[in-house]
């Protein structure tokens, strides 16, 4: 059959949506709960098109390609209820993209991810993050007053990660020659001008979810003369950033649509974070956009327990069934679950699944 997007005539095949037909017009159509392979299920609305002989708006990952359509796929219109799902969804999403300790950072350092790297004993990547941030010259945090130190939120619990004193021995003992490639991982980037999600006020028993990931026997060191003193004092590190900062859909597209991050948010999701020790797998309802694609993605397991929606409404969380424990996701799930959320909701600890 054929049918026009943006005033571009495509043939498809029966049973193609229009979301489909857009990728063969070439159309870029931006979305959130959409995955290939995956059944679909329309939530996030951020596909929406314009059906202009119908003048309706429909989900594109959804509805299907009929003879004759004309869709309006990029228009004003189009563009601006994107703009208002995105938005809808950023005033519940209660998440910081980066901590405020690297926010805060004259030169953006990316502490977060020199802290992960000592947790998981990659001393070596460490220097070379370092080293590449550098750039040659002399590390900023040898006369720096230590900004980062004072936004850490560790402080409220006990007292800052000694981020200055590691990253300053880490610089004093860097490698003669560099021996990893930090491209993949390390961005030239200033944070400051991306988009970031605030986290709005903490309730005092918030604040101690964070520290939920943190050992129980931890060991402070105000001093770093090791690597093993390094990496023991960066294991007091909260995580308070987002692991998915540099890989968001929801963060890439609040930049797309030039979006501020709303000021009044919605507390439906209180901070909860969910640790299954034994695949290390990571939930935190407050980053979640209920896309449902974590559920989707497993629901043909009927040996293994898989995530699942409970509750209705505006209180819809994922969670496991009632009948299981958290614990119980198996690593197989858990993978598939990690690979197709499009925000940071489920992730990884470190020394279980790197970074």
């Amino acid at each position: 059959m054929k049918i026009r997007i943006d005033n571009i005539e495509v043939e498809v095949e029966e049973g193609q949506t229009i979301l489909e037909a857009a990728r063969i017009a070439g159309t870029d159509i931006p979305t959130l709960c959409h995955r290939d392979g995956v059944e679909h299920y329309s939530s996030c609305m951020v596909c929406m098109v314009r059906d202009r002989k119908k003048n309706n708006f429909i989900p594109s990952c959804s509805a299907l390609a009929q003879e004759g359509m004309d869709i309006d796929a990029s228009g004003e219109e189009v563009v601006s209820l994107r703009k208002k799902a995105v938005s809808l969804l950023l005033s519940e999403h209660r998440a910081e993209c980066e901590a405020q300790c690297r926010i805060v950072c004259p030169m953006g350092y990316n502490i977060p991810l020199m802290n992960r790297l000592l947790i998981a004993g990659e001393h070596e990547e460490a220097a070379e993050l370092i080293r590449s941030e550098m750039n040659d010259g002399e590390l900023n945090c040898i006369t720096c007053k230590a900004f980062c130190e004072n936004a850490c939120r560790r402080k409220k619990i006990d007292t800052p990660v000694s981020i200055r004193n590691i990253r300053i021995f880490i610089s004093r003992n860097l490698p003669q020659t560099a021996k990893y490639d930090v491209s993949p991982f390390y961005s030239t980037t200033d944070i400051r001008k991306r988009f970031s999600s605030r986290i709005g006020s903490l309730h005092e028993t918030e604040q101690l979810e964070w520290v939920k990931e943190c050992p129980e026997d931890i060991r402070r060191h105000r001093e770093i003369t090791d690597y093993l003193a390094a990496s023991e004092e960066a294991a007091s590190c909260m995580h308070c950033d987002c692991r998915a900062a540099s890989d968001c859909k929801l963060r890439d597209l609040a930049e797309k649509f030039t979006l501020k991050d709303p000021k009044g948010k919605f507390i439906n999701a209180p901070l909860v974070k969910k640790i299954n020790r034994k695949t290390g797998l990571i939930f935190e309802n407050a980053k979640c956009i209920k896309c449902g694609l974590c559920v989707r993605v497993v629901e043909d397991s009927t040996e293994a327990p898989a995530l699942c929606f409970i509750n209705r409404g505006f209180v819809s969380i994922i969670s496991e069934p009632l009948t299981v424990e958290y614990a119980d996701i198996p690593d197989s799930v858990a993978k598939k679950c990690v690979e197709v959320c499009p925000t940071g909701a489920l992730a990884f600890m470190i020394n279980n699944n790197g970074t």
